[in-house]
């Protein structure tokens, strides 16, 4: 092993750590890496053989893909997070733009609408589509600004310690509550009747998990803001986060161990001293960060009493996001000249953006169409990419299903769940390569690999609740809960990731950078200073 290539091993190096932090995702990568540049030496703990998180890629002959990362926007030197990422990464991480449009919406009767990289060809685009909504779309779009204006505040008030975090939101969070509790339905009723308008409004819920009757219209908001100067995708691929921000910590002399299972938070006195990992070891350090997911640390990882806490039985009762499969596709051949690009396609069957899942179960004989596909295609993103003399090339479809109907195999091990398990994942599988070609049929020739994951494989990898990508889903009731934030409310442990902060990689990325300025206030702002100036 070469650490400047690969800084992760088995192995947990001796001495002493200031950190011990739970989960190598987006966030937990995020608060090692700003707390190693702040002098720390960071031990970070990961279950899977591979870090990253939902960041990371896996292999098969000839083919690689990532699990998570199919478009981030707010990752340039103009953004606060694209100056975070480039100085935790010494410049190390770079990113190729999607191009001219990063999001093509097809709804079942013909109407197409792409999202571009331009806010101002963007509004361009809806009021040449909707040519009597002009002031609902402008109003939308201050809307989607004073947002994101309103939830910098909102990002300072949830540091302070759960005590006074209240009183701290009613002072500097005012607005960015108002936004948080009002659903996205409820907004966008108020700015327009066309529930076509509605839906493109909203059609990009698959983003964060929640339909618009039940998310918070602050994080519909977010994620048009997030765009609106299009999309990124890492070059060399997803895991070239992992090895970027990893490579940070150990350079400060901090370390990540691979295959280390956190089986509980150890908690003396009140205080987080360490981990004992499944295995019965035992890694203390001075201070505690889980960004393995609030609902799942306290769910899983911590003792009692403190997991019967009235804190944490909260936390467990709020409603995880809905789970996903995803397709994973081998092409050999020109994938361009059959119909795709960089940017990812929607294919919806339908104006309704209520029907939140595909809802299959196993003993259904031919199973129902999906209400979206979701396509993306990582080897036509990343300019790095050598397809060979094959041609050979990578597609995902992604849509939701219903975690309940993969419960009869949730305590199977990998690749050996059985047979009814292998044959209802056929099922899908061809259903979903139905559709898929009905849409594009210049690829089907063109296939040579498909592979479907399940929310339960989500599971066994990541240890979301209930196999959620997401985690919890972003409702007002979760933006609402005073315990989702950095600060624990036992001493010297931290959260960090999306659950603190809001969904995807950017919004785990800020939970991490929430979780890092919690612990070290002075340091961490001092930091930052630079940073957000610019």
């Amino acid at each position: 092993m070469q650490q400047e290539t690969k800084p992760w091993s088995k192995e947990i190096p001796g001495g002493r750590f200031d950190y011990i932090v739970i989960g190598s995702g987006m966030g937990g990568m995020t608060t090692a890496a700003i707390l190693a540049k702040l002098g720390k030496r960071v031990l970070v703990l990961e279950q899977h053989y591979v870090p990253g998180g939902f960041t990371h890629m896996f292999k098969r002959p000839g083919f690689r893909w990532d699990v998570g990362v199919h478009a981030v926007g707010e990752v340039t030197k103009h953004s606060l997070t694209g100056r975070i990422l480039d100085s935790l990464t010494d410049g190390q991480l770079r990113w190729a733009s999607l191009g001219p449009v990063y999001d093509e919406f097809h709804f079942p009767d013909g109407f197409r609408v792409d999202f571009p990289d331009s806010p101002q060809e963007f509004r361009e685009n809806l009021r040449a589509a909707f040519p009597k909504e002009h002031a609902a779309i402008d109003e939308y779009l201050h809307l989607v600004r004073a947002v994101a204006k309103s939830m910098k505040t909102y990002y300072l008030s949830r540091m302070a310690p759960s005590r006074v975090g209240r009183f701290s939101e009613l002072v500097f969070a005012r607005d960015a509550k108002r936004y948080l509790s009002q659903t996205t339905q409820q907004a966008v009723a108020e700015l327009t009747a066309d529930p076509r308008l509605q839906a493109i409004f909203t059609a990009q819920w698959g983003y964060y998990g929640s339909v618009p009757s039940r998310s918070s219209f602050a994080m519909q908001a977010l994620v048009v803001k997030h765009f609106l100067h299009g999309g990124y995708y890492p070059v060399g691929g997803a895991s070239e986060i992992a090895k970027t921000l990893l490579g940070t910590v150990a350079s400060a002399g901090g370390w990540t161990a691979i295959r280390a299972d956190v089986h509980k938070i150890l908690v003396e006195n009140d205080i987080a001293v360490g981990v004992r990992l499944q295995d019965g070891r035992e890694v203390r350090a001075d201070r505690v960060v889980s960004a393995a997911g609030v609902a799942s640390t306290v769910s899983r990882m911590l003792p009692a009493p403190y997991c019967d806490d009235r804190w944490a039985k909260e936390v467990e009762q709020l409603a995880p996001a809905p789970a996903h499969v995803c397709l994973y596709l081998g092409f050999e051949g020109d994938v361009r000249a059959a119909g795709v690009s960089a940017a990812n396609k929607w294919f919806y069957e339908t104006w309704d953006m209520e029907d939140d899942a595909w809802q299959v179960s196993p003993e259904q004989e031919q199973l129902p169409r999906a209400s979206v596909l979701y396509c993306s295609f990582p080897s036509l993103k990343d300019p790095e990419h050598d397809p060979g003399e094959r041609q050979r090339h990578t597609g995902e479809i992604v849509t939701f299903v219903p975690y309940d109907a993969f419960i009869p195999w949730r305590e199977g091990r990998w690749r050996k769940r059985g047979a009814q398990y292998e044959a209802f994942k056929d099922k899908m599988k061809a259903q979903l390569l139905r559709q898929f070609f009905e849409r594009l049929p210049e690829l089907e020739p063109l296939l040579v690999f498909s592979e479907l994951s399940t929310p339960i494989s989500t599971e066994h990898f990541v240890r979301p609740v209930r196999g959620s990508i997401y985690g919890i889903e972003p409702t007002p009731e979760r933006f609402a809960n005073p315990s989702l934030r950095p600060r624990a409310p036992i001493e010297n442990l931290f959260f960090s990731g999306s659950e603190v902060a809001t969904v995807g990689v950017i919004g785990a990325m800020m939970g991490g950078v929430l979780a890092a300025v919690s612990a070290e206030p002075v340091d961490g702002v001092r930091f930052l200073a630079p940073l957000v100036r610019g």
